[in-house]
């Protein structure tokens, strides 16, 4: 046992008299310490439960003979951080959550981890700490909540972003707008639609880092607590027959990942925290893989913002594992690969089985016959940029416009707020990527904004930050290069024509090269300036969008 380092032979009698300090006994002491790790904390809506799964958790580590310890990191609201400066703090909180818990881990000599988590990046920083520790870990969602109830139709998160478009339109009273606000979140847990952390919870059980159930049981069920007690459990299991994180992410592992998120229609963020996962795993995972297997992998459920369909009604219809136990019909999963729950993917997936086509359709008769993501290159980005091309409407797929151009959130967000925006314009926001914000913000509120006018279908936004899980239409994140490397999007000038052809994968700036030429002899090296010493650290090491923002 690693922990043996701390707490075997004479020498260590001084380690035993500090653990003793804490309450533990002889006993305890001496069984395998299991690191607890609990991203409780009381603002953010997906986390302020996380006590009592951490509980249920320790309840089955000690059940099975373990020493659960626990110990916390810290945790960004996306919704609460949208629209502001907060929002440059979020994407680099995932690296500072996998280092805090390599250093307790390293520090303390864990035998293994259970991780607790639930939102954005707290998910995937959790999953990279586990993969790159490499010593046996389970990772446990808190669950997402409940979707609300507006008129006899549910609703969620986005349907107040897209309220406040309306209001701004003329089309909703303010009254009704608070209305909204008061029912759009009636629970804790990850917010109800397919946004980033439902689809990274369900990403986690794809990968087999979680256990059948981990992406979709609503955090308000007593099965979900259930399934932190199992988790608890499985993980002496796993420290047992030492079966290691990396063993479990192994290509193929995040193949099936992938093709599970097109088939859902998930947030564009996995296309940065998928790689960034595969990363810390001794792995590199091409954003191109996303369009190759989108080729072969339909989109099978209409999950919101782009449908009607909510987690709760994914779960009612089998969950993760029914969308598998489908794709395995059409032999796009593999199915021999071991995972957290100690069994194969093909083990987990015998009694799987979809029990509402109209939430998990056949692939058959699927909603679109390519999956929810799509990689789109060209002039404009010649590494690429991200779409959730299930969310876009069909007149908006292939689109031509002028480029409407600004260099951060907040000046967009004006020219939005002041009606500057017209029918057919390329809204273009710069300067918000990994380096250049720094943190690569996500910018839900103008795409909501914009939704809730009634210009989804007619104005394309583009954009070297990232857009919420929760945004639809043209909304086309991760340009890059971008802005501040001196990526072509520095370059658009407000009026140039830019082209959006999505089923053929292009973005192009349609501007001559010569005169792109001249341009990039007159560009000067721009970041926005933050008071910051963390990003401004950041700023200086993290990676393009193209390849997850990892920090390097």
């Amino acid at each position: 046992m690693r922990s043996d380092k701390a707490k075997n032979g004479i020498d260590r009698a001084p380690h035993r008299s500090l653990m003793k300090a804490s309450g533990f006994t002889d006993k305890e002491i001496r069984r395998p310490w299991i690191g607890v790790v609990n991203s409780y904390n009381a603002i953010i809506p997906g986390h302020v439960h996380l006590r009592t799964i951490t509980d249920a958790v320790k309840a089955g580590v000690n059940a099975a003979g373990g020493l659960p310890i626990e110990f916390p990191v810290i945790g960004v609201c996306d919704g609460i951080a949208m629209n502001h400066p907060g929002m440059k703090f979020s994407l680099p909180s995932r690296e500072l959550i996998m280092d805090s818990i390599e250093i307790m881990t390293q520090a303390h000599a864990f035998d293994a981890l259970v991780l607790v988590t639930n939102c954005d990046k707290i998910i995937p920083g959790m999953a990279m700490a586990a993969a790159s520790l490499n010593i046996p870990a389970i990772v446990i969602s808190g669950g997402p909540m409940l979707a609300g109830v507006h008129k006899g139709q549910d609703i969620d998160l986005s349907t107040v972003f897209e309220s406040v478009g309306k209001v701004m339109a003329g089309t909703l009273a303010e009254e009704e707008l608070i209305e909204i606000e008061n029912v759009a979140c009636p629970t804790y847990g990850s917010c109800a639609g397919m946004f980033t952390a439902n689809t990274m919870n369900c990403m986690i059980e794809a990968l087999g880092l979680g256990l059948p159930g981990n992406g979709t049981i609503p955090a308000v069920y007593s099965e979900r607590e259930r399934l932190a007690k199992e988790a608890g459990l499985k993980i002496m299991e796993l420290l047992d027959k030492k079966i290691l994180p990396r063993d479990i992410l192994s290509r193929e592992a995040f193949e099936n990942a992938i093709a599970v998120d097109l088939a859902l229609g998930g947030s564009t963020n996995t296309t940065l925290h998928l790689p960034a996962i595969a990363h810390a795993a001794g792995l590199e995972l091409p954003i191109e893989l996303f369009n190759a297997i989108g080729e072969k992998v339909p989109h099978l459920c209409n999950m919101s913002p782009g449908g009607n369909h909510h987690i709760q009604d994914l779960y009612r219809a089998g969950g993760v594992h029914a969308v598998m136990a489908r794709l395995v019909e059409g032999g796009l999963i593999k199915t021999g690969l071991i995972t957290a729950s100690g069994k194969t993917v093909k083990e987990n997936l015998a009694d799987a089985a979809v029990k509402d086509e109209t939430v998990i359709r056949p692939l058959s008769n699927p909603y679109h016959a390519q999956g929810g993501l799509a990689v789109l290159k060209g002039s404009l980005a010649p590494e690429g940029a991200i779409v959730k091309q299930s969310a876009v409407a069909e007149e908006m797929l292939v689109h031509r416009g002028p480029a409407r151009v600004f260099n951060s959130e907040e000046e967009a967000y004006a020219a939005i707020q002041a009606k500057e925006i017209r029918e057919g314009d390329v809204v273009v926001i710069r300067y918000e990527g990994p380096k250049g914000g720094p943190g690569m913000r996500e910018m839900l509120s103008p795409t909501s904004a914009l939704a809730g006018m009634g210009m989804d279908k007619t104005v394309a936004l583009i954009t070297d930050g990232r857009f919420s899980g929760a945004s639809r239409g043209a909304s086309i994140g991760h340009v890059s290069p971008e802005a501040a490397a001196g990526g072509p999007i520095a370059l658009v000038e407000e009026g140039d024509m830019v082209l959006v052809d999505i089923p053929s994968k292009k973005l192009d700036l349609l501007v001559d090269e010569k005169e792109l030429e001249r341009r990039r002899g007159l560009w000067k090296p721009y970041m926005q300036q933050v008071d910051s010493p963390y990003l401004n650290r950041y700023r200086r090491v993290v990676t393009s969008g193209a390849r997850g923002a990892v920090i390097e």
